[in-house]
């Protein structure tokens, strides 16, 4: 009796949280981030603010939370590009996956912009936190993939030696941190086509560009084509 009471009870918070954070996002569309409050996600859901403070500590614990969900959607997305084509050629699935990113990111600019594009607060870089462990199952989309290429044709890189002492320090610690699934050298190149590739991203969703472009699909696709280039995949049908 007590575990069906258990249970009944997990059920109706789970429901809850759900309806929090469908709350919270449709603020966030509709009127941007700073109607994001506790107070006003607790009117939508119709309980005082003090009430919501049961389901999450604070502003940044909610924020958190929702920006969890942000990237899993967006992890689900890139998963299901890459599965698609699960017996392609990495030169086909990597760009796939690329560009499943761009769709979801275009499609999705408020909840974009609170993933990449907000500061991230002490308490959401906690590991234990759920916002840093949805960004660690992102990461891992795209390094998974970059560790598959490395071990089967492994891309260019720079010479370690010849790199700024500053940053060799960081790509050494990156790539421990990482269980050396890719060495510093071949690191660096994993993260400054990443780092392209999300600086373009940033200025399209955020409208940047707008003064410039009115389509900017041939501008990611030349960056795309870069970067298959930098990792050694001239031959990729890109």
């Amino acid at each position: 009796m007590m575990s069906a009471h258990t249970s009944r009870r997990q059920r109706l918070r789970q429901a809850t949280l759900e309806e929090i954070h469908t709350a919270a996002r449709k603020l966030l569309v509709e009127q941007g981030s700073a109607a994001v409050t506790i107070n006003a996600v607790a009117r939508q859901v119709g309980m005082s603010g003090p009430a919501l403070y049961h389901y999450y500590a604070g502003h940044d614990e909610l924020v958190g939370a929702v920006t969890a969900d942000f990237f899993r959607e967006l992890v689900a997305a890139m998963e299901q590009a890459r599965d698609a084509r699960s017996d392609a050629p990495i030169g086909d699935r990597l760009p796939a996956v690329c560009r499943a990113m761009r769709a979801w990111a275009v499609a999705h600019p408020a909840e974009f912009g609170w993933i990449f594009a907000s500061p991230v607060t002490a308490p959401n870089r906690r590991p234990d936190s759920a916002r840093h462990q949805a960004a660690l199952r992102f990461e891992q989309v795209l390094l998974d993939l970059t560790v598959e290429l490395w071990g089967a044709r492994p891309f260019p890189v720079p010479d370690l030696a010849e790199l700024p002492a500053s940053l060799r320090e960081q790509l050494t610690a990156y790539s421990a941190a990482i269980d050396g699934r890719l060495p510093p050298e071949a690191a660096h190149v994993f993260l400054s086509c990443w780092i392209r590739l999300y600086g373009l991203l940033c200025m399209e969703v955020l409208h940047q560009l707008d003064f410039a472009y009115t389509d900017l699909e041939p501008v990611f696709e030349e960056c795309l084509r870069d970067l298959v280039t930098a990792l050694g995949l001239d031959d990729a049908a890109v």
